[in-house]
């Protein structure tokens, strides 16, 4: 099985064929349909000896949606391959036979962020998820990982678009699920006009949404209505993240997240955090610690300071560009510890900086193992040894895996 989800097969020259939907030890029928690096991608046509640890996909649109690689897969053989992803990376990395702890896990039912694509159709609006390697849109009829409160929200987010003269062919929709409720941010392809703003404020009173943005295109959201306060709870703080904002995408794998750190961060120092968002993991590590926290986006940075003046002395806040002006070493020394959530790119510009400073603790939370490899490779050359490692997995079916590693020199 390959990093990507996908059945790794053998051609006569040796060459590799990637098979979706495969599992290791079937025997199947393919077809290739394109070069892949040095291999091939492929399409399944049959499969003739099924693997054992194959089981029957609880989602009718698997292998049609895009969203889950891995639902016809058994359950220890699904979690045993991930554990491994994670293992593999860190060995990579340089740290021979790395100790992982237990998996955290996010169960069905319990993603609260979904970022839906939106396409008029001769048939109507579908709202859904892009298919597999496929810019077409699946029209949701069921989801096995959203949340239930999100997912109630398609059916009736598919009538009303019908009627919006803003979307004319696509568009997206990324709701957050809040404390407060489902927050959503509306991109389509048109401005609307006054009848479309009413229409949309009627949906955001109907539903229960405590706000509803609207952008253009990729521009800058602007309200439409606000109907409450659109709040989320970091260690009790309470932080309104911006329109589309991010979050982890499940409260347990946020909870194991800030567990590991917590467990980690060494009491009553100071404490840098870099890629720190609208607050997630800073309000945590602030109840034990001063926190520095670093952050690029212009829109998540000013809800990170306003909910920062509830821990006065707590919590700095810069606005930084951490891939084209990292934190050097020199500004790192005088840290107890460093704690690092990049996206998935990694953090490459700035763990060199990181691997230099001589800093004691570094708690790297991950998104992607490839990346996280290159910038631990780092931290083992700048004499930093793991302590843990904890894979989690928030992105339930799918090839993607989150973790939380703990370096110490």
């Amino acid at each position: 099985m390959g990093a990507a989800g996908d059945g790794i097969g053998s051609m006569p020259d040796g060459s590799p064929l990637y098979i979706p939907y495969t599992l290791p030890g079937e025997l199947v029928t393919a077809r290739m349909i394109a070069r892949r690096g040095n291999g091939w991608a492929a399409v399944v046509e049959e499969i003739a000896a099924p693997a054992e640890s194959r089981v029957q996909p609880p989602c009718p649109h698997f292998g049609a949606c895009g969203g889950c690689q891995l639902q016809h897969w058994d359950d220890a053989a699904y979690v045993a391959w991930k554990t491994e992803l994670l293992r593999s990376a860190l060995v990579r990395a340089g740290y021979a036979d790395p100790v992982l702890e237990p998996m955290a896990r996010t169960q069905p039912g319990q993603r609260r962020r979904m970022n839906l694509a939106l396409r008029r159709t001769r048939r109507g609006v579908a709202v859904g998820l892009h298919g597999a390697r496929s810019a077409e849109v699946v029209d949701l009829a069921a989801c096995h990982v959203l949340h239930p409160r999100l997912f109630g929200l398609v059916a009736p987010l598919r009538e009303m678009l019908g009627g919006l003269g803003a979307l004319r062919r696509e568009g997206s929709a990324v709701v957050n699920l809040l404390g407060s409720g489902p927050d959503l941010l509306l991109r389509t392809d048109a401005k609307p006009d006054p009848a479309d703003r009413l229409r949309l404020a009627g949906f955001a009173r109907a539903l229960g949404l405590p706000r509803l943005h609207w952008a253009l295109g990729e521009g800058v959201p602007e309200p439409i209505c606000l109907l409450q306060p659109a709040i989320v709870h970091f260690a009790g703080v309470a932080v309104t993240p911006p329109p589309g904002g991010f979050l982890q995408a499940s409260e347990a794998g946020e909870r194991a997240i800030v567990a590991a750190l917590v467990e980690a961060i060494p009491a009553g120092g100071r404490v840098a955090e870099l890629y720190a968002g609208c607050g997630t993991l800073t309000f945590p590590l602030a109840q034990q610690a001063r926190v520095w926290a670093c952050e690029g986006d212009a829109l998540a940075l000013p809800a990170l300071r306003e909910a920062a003046k509830t821990m006065p002395g707590r919590v700095t806040a810069e606005q930084r560009d951490l891939a084209r002006r990292p934190v050097t070493a020199p500004e790192l020394r005088g840290f107890a510890a460093v704690v690092l959530d990049p996206p998935h790119a990694g953090a490459a510009a700035q763990v060199s900086h990181i691997a230099a400073s001589g800093v004691g603790s570094v708690i790297y939370v991950s998104c992607n193992p490839a990346a996280l490899a290159r910038d631990a490779r780092m931290l083992h050359g700048g004499g930093y040894r793991l302590v843990s490692a904890r894979p989690v997995d928030q992105f339930l079916w799918s090839a993607r895996l989150e973790s939380v590693c703990v370096f110490a020199r």
